[in-house]
């Protein structure tokens, strides 16, 4: 296809920060320039004869400027084909072609930022200029496109180098722009009527998108969907990483079930819990949590529900770590760790969960809604003779919190609120279990006391033997099996607690 020559222009911004070397540059191609209101003046200011659209329309602009440019003859000019029965159309009502269309959209986005006060935000609602927008880019074979002032740059380049003409391909580059900036306008619109509704957190962060240094691996390339910002103000460290983001999510998920708790700490590696840790002050949680597994924790990503203070920051400091998330660090604790200019130090504003998750496979996304259902001893059905003590009770249910954040199949074992053993990722639960036991042992946790929970039932009394011969004391698990009299016979005949929750927590 051949380059078209522009010889018709309608400008109407609300940005006019460059758009005088484009209209200089437009009259001196000789280029018709049609404009309205502000932007007209400020043309004419520039010495440059400027068309009002009220002399093509025969309307001036009314209702307080809201109707300017909406009429037949602006967007007859903008959507007719340059074929032989449209321009006869054209021709026939006396609709001028338009070539080029330059807007700049009201700020909707800036208003509702600086302001509460609704009349204004609603009247930065741009009705003319997005329409604008719409039909030239739907009509980008043959009309130019300047969506917004971020291309105003480009085009001023692309009609000097090709002397007022232009491609294809620049047309429809920037129609592809223009959409882009259409429906975020209006997600920034529908974000403000849509506050307060069930999902609109994560409805609204979806249409933001940051680029990322890579995906999972270098080779991939990796976008951030989302407004990291609304949850975290980052105080330190490199740019966050694809993998940084999937941990950090996980390390979030987790800790909203301990978020209200005394001080606790949760050390992840590749998005599983291998530190857990609730005691009275965070530095003990620290250690705690560290102790569970010191080995896993290089590299980990750490997270407290609690401020760093300087003591937990002098031993959280002697390790390497990716990055460390906390509601808030003490002056002194934040100066010693910044110190390291590599490591991510997130404040985080809210331990947000959003209601639904969603993962895309095959040729499509699969939805569901998020897992927040967390079972209290209130929820536990004993189904042995014997019953868990208070202690142990509690700390069935910090195990069965644990189990929920381990990819399945996983065993989660735990003495005094520490996580002491865990397997996860196991294609049996035998194996799971085994793998818990191992890296108790390995790092000399103690686990005769210690209780266990499973993300699902067994279907057989083996892990419960394994686990009773290793020293636990009580179970906790969903119960659900055919089998289930088999796990239960086996805890009655040697004296141990188990409990039914009813419901299973599979996280693949």
């Amino acid at each position: 296809m051949e380059p078209k020559k522009i010889k018709s222009a309608l400008i109407s911004v609300f940005h006019k920060d460059g758009i005088d070397k484009i209209a200089q540059e437009l009259d001196k191609l000789g280029v018709q320039i049609y404009s309205t209101g502000g932007t007209q003046a400020f043309i004419e200011k520039l010495g440059i004869n400027v068309t009002a659209v009220e002399s093509i329309t025969s309307y001036p602009s009314i209702l307080d400027g809201r109707v300017k440019t909406l009429h037949p003859k602006v967007f007859g000019g903008l959507l007719a084909r340059r074929e032989e029965e449209h321009l006869a159309e054209l021709s026939e009502y006396d609709i001028p072609e338009i070539d080029v269309v330059i807007v700049d959209l009201y700020p909707f986005e800036e208003t509702v930022a600086y302001t509460m006060e609704e009349t204004a935000i609603i009247e930065k609602i741009d009705i003319g200029g997005i329409s604008l927008i719409r039909a030239a880019a739907k009509n980008y074979k043959d009309v130019v496109v300047v969506p917004s002032k971020d291309e105003y740059t480009l085009f001023l380049e692309t009609i000097q180098k090709k002397l007022g003409h232009t491609d294809l391909e620049d047309r429809k580059e920037l129609a592809r722009r223009a959409f882009k900036i259409s429906s975020n306008y209006d997600t920034a619109i529908f974000r403000y009527f849509d506050k307060g509704s069930d999902d609109s957190y994560f409805k609204h962060s979806i249409h933001q998108f940051s680029e990322l240094r890579y995906g999972e691996n270098p080779h991939q390339l990796g976008k951030f969907y989302g407004n990291f910002e609304a949850i975290f103000d980052k105080l330190n460290g490199k740019a966050i990483s694809y993998n940084n983001l999937v941990d950090i999510d996980a390390a979030v998920n987790i800790m909203s079930e301990f978020k209200d708790d005394d001080p606790t700490f949760v050390v992840l590696k590749h998005t599983n819990a291998c530190g857990v840790a609730t005691r009275s002050t965070v530095l003990e949680a620290w250690k705690a949590a560290l102790a569970g597994d010191p080995i896993s924790a290089f590299g980990g990503i750490l997270i407290s529900n609690r401020s760093i203070d300087l003591a937990t920051a002098e031993e959280i400091n002697k390790l390497f770590y990716e990055v460390l998330i906390a509601p808030d660090f003490e002056e002194d604790a934040l100066h010693l760790l910044s110190k390291k200019k590599k490591r991510v130090l997130l404040k985080i504003k809210d331990f947000f969960v959003p209601k639904k998750s969603f993962r895309s496979l095959l040729n499509g996304v699969i939805e569901q809604e998020t897992d927040k259902k967390i079972e209290s001893v209130e929820d536990f059905k004993v189904v042995t003779k014997t019953t868990p003590t208070e202690a142990e009770k509690e700390d069935l249910v910090f195990a069965n919190i644990c189990a929920k954040h381990l990819k399945s199949n996983t065993i989660a074992l735990v003495k005094n609120k520490q996580l002491v053993g865990m397997g996860c990722g196991q294609t049996s639960r035998v194996d799971a279990l085994k793998q818990a036991i191992i890296k108790a042992k390995a790092f000399g946790l103690e686990l005769e006391g210690a209780v266990m929970a499973s993300d699902a039932f067994f279907p057989f009394p083996d892990c419960v033997e394994i686990a009773h011969k290793a020293g636990i004391t009580a179970i906790v698990q969903p119960g659900g099996s055919i089998k289930d009299q088999l796990s239960i016979d086996y805890c009655n005949e040697n004296g141990l607690p188990m409990v039914f929750t009813g419901t299973r927590h599979f996280f693949h």
